[in-house]
Order: structure tokens, then sequence, then C-alpha cells
């Protein structure tokens, strides 16, 4: 049974309910999924396919995007050094190739990270379904509709029936109020409520943002936002579609043009949770207790703002805190009670999907003009478009200047698979997602922040509050 319309319901509920097409006995619904993204790591899934003799279903609504290992420095694939990376760059292409699947490929000139590429194209629209084989899918969820991470054997019955078995998640609403102070940033937002919740704390809920702070962000902001969903437990996360949403997708190439446009408008405004909704849990945070926040661990959980001390586990009373904090010290090479600001580094990355985007590279080069970076580092843009608007902006010559690199798009150094790695035992300040152990390379530490705050720690060598410069 869906929800009847004369109840009061979450924008969640309107759009899962619009694409349930039938609920079994133990609960799950079988959604129809509008829009599903392949990568590099999806072959294991086409393979499944293969074997069993089944066709793509809707090849119209699938869509290839290289981006994991996709070098950042030689772009053509016969100089691709790396056999087993250049393998498998082919396999993505070929299984589109023989499946009739749109690639946005290593020369596609639209080529970029995938949770870039479909905001940019205009596919990523309010009110659909959403999946792709990667975690962080759950960036979609900006525009309003519901974007979540599958693994393989749910992207093969995406590719076989262009549906997937999913059990409605519980629903939390994340609400910020008032204004942010000039220097913070949703990425700030976002590692402060992963703070204070818990790398678990929005664990199986669907979050909607909500508030005058979320309302007052960008679209790229608010991509930035719900890309992060998944690091605090969320299945997803999103925001309602307003005029900032309509205002972003006005003649994307994919996207409706002209009437439909209109018509498409009228309907992506009426995705908005009703006044007397419930929520299974409603959690508020004040924006002006948010500052610019880093992470001192191996968790996005453990984080701080940048005024702030490391943490002492001896003065921590869970047991189980406590020596998790003290593996993350021994990991990361701190001290109790060290300030934040007093950690150097060995080197920047300004990259990913969390934060790749036109206005992250923008926040990044004003910081940087006319300033030389301490240390080493690269920048990776998040898409092909994103690096040709940068170029034409000038931004580029602001990094180069400032002694960075400047590379070609893709996922790079966010997760390494391309081969951009930071060394063993060194420090990056990084505008990625997450900063497990080994994440950006075995024995690589990684500190968590905005992309101003890592041009600030470029320019002064160490963690650095970007509001000081």
């Amino acid at each position: 049974m869906t929800t009847p319309d004369t109840q009061p319901s979450t924008l969640f509920d309107k759009v899962w309910n619009a694409h349930e097409i039938l609920r079994g006995d133990d609960g799950q619904s079988l959604l129809w999924i509008d829009r599903h993204f392949v990568h590099e790591g999806s072959f294991h899934a086409f393979d499944k396919l293969r074997d069993r003799g089944l066709p793509v279903a809707r090849p119209d609504l699938t869509f290839g995007v290289a981006d994991h290992y996709v070098p950042t420095l030689r772009r053509t694939g016969e100089r691709i050094g790396d056999p087993a990376i250049r393998n498998m760059v082919e396999q993505l292409t070929d299984n589109v190739e023989r499946n009739g699947i749109a690639l946005f490929g290593l020369d596609d000139p639209r080529q970029g990270i995938v949770h870039v590429v479909g905001p940019e194209q205009g596919l990523t629209q309010p009110g659909l379904i959403m999946v792709c084989g990667d975690s962080h899918t759950a960036t979609h969820g900006a525009f309003g509709a519901i974007a979540f991470g599958i693994g393989a054997s749910e992207v093969a019955h995406v590719l076989a029936t262009q549906t997937l078995w999913q059990t409605r998640p519980k629903q939390m609403r994340l609400t910020v109020t008032g204004d942010l102070a000039p220097g913070v940033t949703a990425k700030d937002i976002a590692l402060t409520w992963i703070a204070r919740l818990g790398a678990d704390g929005a664990r199986g809920h669907a979050i909607e943002y909500a508030g005058e702070a979320i309302r007052a962000l960008s679209m790229e902001a608010r991509l930035t936002l719900c890309n992060l969903s998944i690091e605090g437990g969320a299945r997803c996360g999103l925001v309602a579609p307003d005029e900032t949403t309509l205002a972003y997708l006005r003649d994307r190439p994919f996207g409706p043009r002209g009437a439909e446009f209109e018509r498409a408008a009228r309907y992506w405004s009426s995705l908005r949770t009703d006044l007397d909704a419930r929520f299974d849990r409603d959690v508020v945070i004040e924006a002006a207790e948010i500052a610019p926040t880093v992470t001192w661990g191996v968790s996005p959980e453990e984080a701080l703002p940048i005024d702030r001390q490391v943490p002492d586990p001896a003065a921590m009373e869970d047991g189980e805190k406590a020596r998790q904090a003290r593996d993350s010290l021994d990991y990361m090479g701190l001290t109790p009670g060290q300030k934040l600001t007093e950690i150097a580094i060995d080197r920047v990355f300004i990259g990913s999907c969390t934060n790749a985007r036109i206005e992250d590279l923008r926040a990044a080069a004003a910081v940087l003009k006319g300033r030389r970076s301490r240390v080493p580092g690269l920048v990776s843009p998040g898409s092909s478009l994103v690096k040709l608007q940068a170029e034409a902006e000038g931004l580029h010559q602001v990094f180069l200047a400032a002694g960075l690199e400047w590379r070609a798009s893709g996922c790079s150094m966010c997760v390494g698979m391309n081969g951009d790695q930071v060394a063993s035992g060194e420090r990056c300040a990084s505008t990625t997602n997450r900063n497990f152990k080994g994440r950006q390379g075995p024995g690589a530490r990684t500190h968590l922040m905005s992309p101003a705050m890592v041009a600030a720690a470029a320019v002064t060598g160490r963690l650095t509050d970007v509001r000081a410069l």
C-alpha cells in the first residue's frame, strides 16, 4: 500500500510512492529506477548479464561514466601505462558499446566524476530515483531526488529490469537554522553534524536537509552536503527543489526545454514536505555554532572546529571511544592536546565528487591568488567542463603560480585507484570525503576540510583557519 494522498507526506514519501511498483510480503518495495549510472567497477554486473544471456532492459536510462581509474596526466587510452588500469577503462567502453549505452568516456569532452557529470548534464532532476554502484550517489539528492549507491548484484538487477527491491528507510529531518558565518561552508555543516551524531548517527535513514542555512546554499554547495550524507550512515540525503534548483536546471543538455521545462518546473515545485508530515527523527543545529572544521582522525566523525585541540583519550568516559581515539591518533601521528593549527602538512589535494566543482575551485583560488603553496599538491577538476571553465576564468594560472599541479578530471587522489596517491606517512589536507586509513594511499594520513581551508593550509604549510588569511 502507498501512503494516501490525503495524509501529510514528506518529500521522500512523495518520490518513493511515485516509484513503488509493488510491495512484497516482507515489506520491501519494488521501485522503478529513472537513472542508472555505471562506471569501471560495474563490470561484474555486465558479466552476470552476459553469463545469463540477458540484454540491458533500458539502455536509454543507463549512462556510463569513466572516473575512478582514468589518469589525470595522460588521457588517451593507448597511453595509459598501467595495463590493469587500461583494462578497467577498456572494459567499461566495451560493455556500454555492446549494450547501446551512452558513455562519457576518457576522450569525451564532458567526461568527469559521475556525481559531477550527472547534475552538470541535467541528467539529475527532482523527483527521480537514481542509483549507481558508488556510495556517494547520495550527491544527486541535492535536487530533491532519491539517490543511493548499490552493490554489484543490485547493479545487475537494475541493468536487467530497470527496477530494484528496497526496504523503505526511516526518515530524519536535519534543520540548520539561521545564517552561516563568513568562511563557513557546506563541508563544515556536514563535518559538524557527522561529528555530533557520529559516523552511524543517521544509519539507515533518509535525511531531508532543511532550514534557512540550507535554503541559502547554492546548488553546488547542496551537492557537497548531500554527497557526505553517507559518511554519517544515511542511505541518502535530499533538499527540496526551489528557485535555486530551477535556475540551475534551466537549459541543461539532458533536461527539458521550453514548455516542457515549465511543465516540469511546476511538478518539481510541488515536491516538498507537507507541514504536518512526521519524521522518525528531528535534529536541529544552529548555523552560528558551525565553524570551519577539519578532521583529526580516521573517520569523518573525528572532526573539530579548527580552533580546537586534538582530543585526549584519557579524558573520554566512553572506553570504546577512547580506544578508537588512541588508535586514530597513533595512525595519524598526533599528540593529545596538540592544537589543530600546529599540525604541519606534507601536501594538498583539491578534487573529488565532494569538492571539485567550479565554485570549489573559485574558493580555493581566491585564497591562493598572489600566494605560494609551502607544500606540493594537485588540483583535479570534477569534470572536463569544469576544467575548461576554470581555465577560461584563469583559475588554473592561480594554482600553477602557487606551485600546484593542474591535472585533468577524475576521482584522482580521493581514492587513488588511478595511481594518484599520497605517499606512506605523508599528511594531506584534502577536499575529499573519506579519511579512512590508507584511503589516499597505503599509510597516507588525510585531513578533510573545505577547498578554502585546503588552500589556507597550502599557504601556511599547516592546518589553518582560513578566516585569518
